[in-house]
């Protein structure tokens, strides 16, 4: 086979590292976009945060300030330093500390002398901000050292707390303790019996019911805790057996109230009592940080009209730095000046980016808005079928965009805060030919299922023959689907005697 050297016309899509940032910057949330901002501030040297502009008399005195051009200010009048001001206080001849008190007027602190919350939460708390995390195990360690226990008793106490898992639960038996303990001693063996009495000192540690081994001895701990006048406290702990936790599980409320002989109030009472107790203690102390949603849209109603706009406090506003800029030599190929067209290119290039994403997340909210106005007027009830082909032909865009701008977005509504994936839902056709969107399906489940009876739910076959007298034709097994998508229990674990 001869080889041989031809031309060849065509046209191909390339992607561009300039839009290959654009569509990474696109699809963070508002946290990480923070964090990809200012990884660039501090690699750029070109690239630098716009700061507020001031206006008025504030403005000019700050401009004075700053330049050192206030012609009222004498020449000899440096900038005084906080410590300079504090040191005044300190030595000056009046020690009444009005001084310490004006220079704390004059930068507006509050005169404490601890940076933790207020009572009334203005101050963040710094110290539990910055604090690692407290885990389980570190929170009982540390109650075993104010316990007083033996050297002896302290060792199997933490042989305990090492087979004590996230949920609060011993995982390990007894025995199996023992025979670690042993094998690691040295001189006298541990019994059974030393073992069984720091494991009852450990389950009077906080959380409260700490160290059980079963669901039923966690609820029995939890229980000698309440006050003894606590109503109903005593048909509670007949309850908490294994044997009666296993009936109140299939709801058999009828055997349960007849094996304890109780009147259908009573059992009531002891059932609503045994829900109100933790059954995961171990997760009251959790070592995962909070996930904050930081908004990235905000809709207010102005003048009877509803709007979107962007929230300014999600990322800085950016800008180059033109002292760095004039830096640059034009036609110079020095390895200096080569890295300050490249930053400055890359400056752009992000800056260009950031105003790319903000034009198109805003475009994408205000249709979103207008297309869900029964929404914010009327509530969930009132929602419009929506997928992402119909914002994408409404903003001229693909539907791989629009799905990059509403994953991990969120929008701060007067009806609470929505990812904006919320507003868009699958349409039921009803009986009339039109349709219903399915989240306005799951909010008419839930509150028929919240205005039902206690001792005769509603069963699914029922919800959707009420829907059907609302004009919504859905199935008996789409209503499960949306009902176990909201966490609600079938009608026979919903149940109750009163």
């Amino acid at each position: 086979m001869k080889q041989t050297l031809e031309l060849k016309l065509g046209q191909h899509l390339t992607i561009t590292p300039q839009l290959q940032q654009a569509i990474r910057l696109l699809q963070l949330s508002s946290i990480e976009l923070q964090q990809e901002i200012q990884e660039a501030l501090e690699s750029n040297p070109l690239l630098e945060e716009q700061e507020e502009e001031f206006s008025g008399e504030k403005a000019d005195a700050d401009n004075e300030t700053l330049d050192g051009s206030d012609p009222d200010r004498p020449a000899d009048e440096g900038t005084l330093e906080p410590t300079d001001l504090k040191m005044e206080s300190v030595t000056g001849e009046d020690d009444t500390g009005q001084d310490e008190l004006e220079w704390a007027e004059s930068f507006e602190l509050p005169m404490t002398g601890s940076t933790r919350n207020n009572q009334d939460g203005s101050f963040p708390d710094i110290d539990a901000r910055n604090s690692p995390e407290q885990t389980l195990t570190d929170h009982l360690e540390w109650q075993v050292q104010m316990t007083p226990f033996s050297n002896r008793d302290k060792e199997i106490a933490y042989a305990l707390i090492d087979s004590i898992n996230e949920d609060g639960y011993l995982t390990s038996t007894l025995k199996d303790i023992k025979e670690i303990l042993n094998r690691d001693t040295d001189g006298q063996s541990i019994d059974a019996g030393e073992i069984e009495a720091v494991l009852h000192q450990l389950q009077n540690f906080d959380p409260t019911g700490i160290g059980a081994r079963d669901l039923s001895e966690c609820l029995q701990l939890q229980l000698k805790a309440l006050d003894p006048m606590t109503p109903a406290l005593e048909q509670a702990r007949h309850l908490a057996t294994p044997e009666n936790l296993a009936l109140l599980g299939k709801r058999d409320l009828n055997k349960l109230r007849r094996r304890l002989k109780l009147t259908p109030d009573e059992l009531q009472q002891a059932i609503v009592l045994i829900q109100e107790l933790n059954p995961r203690p171990g997760a009251e102390i959790s070592a995962t940080q909070a996930a904050y949603i930081v908004p990235d849209i905000i809709v207010k109603k102005f003048k009877g009209v509803w709007r979107a706009e962007l929230n300014g406090e999600v990322a800085p506003r950016l800008h180059i730095n033109h002292q760095y800029e004039q830096l640059i030599q034009r036609g110079d190929n020095s390895s200096e000046n080569k890295y300050l067209q490249d930053q400055l290119q890359q400056a752009r290039w992000l800056i260009k980016s950031l105003s790319s994403r903000n034009e198109t997340m805003l475009k994408v909210a205000k249709t979103i808005v207008d297309r869900q106005r029964a929404f914010f007027d009327h509530g969930p009830e009132a929602m419009k079928p929506l997928v992402l082909y119909d914002i994408a032909n409404a903003v001229e865009m693909h539907e791989s965009t629009i799905s990059r701008v509403t994953t991990n977005k969120y929008m701060l509504t007067p009806r609470g805060i929505f990812e904006l994936k919320y507003f868009f839902s699958s349409h039921v056709g009803t009986i009339d030919g039109g349709t219903c969107s399915a989240t306005a399906i799951r909010s008419l489940i839930k509150k028929l299922v919240a205005s039902e009876l206690p001792s005769r739910p509603i069963s699914d076959s029922q919800i959707a023959q009420a829907l059907e007298e609302q004009g919504i034709n859905v199935a008996r097994r789409t209503i499960a689907k949306y009902r176990e998508s909201m966490n609600i229990p079938p009608s026979s674990k919903r149940k109750s005697l009163v």
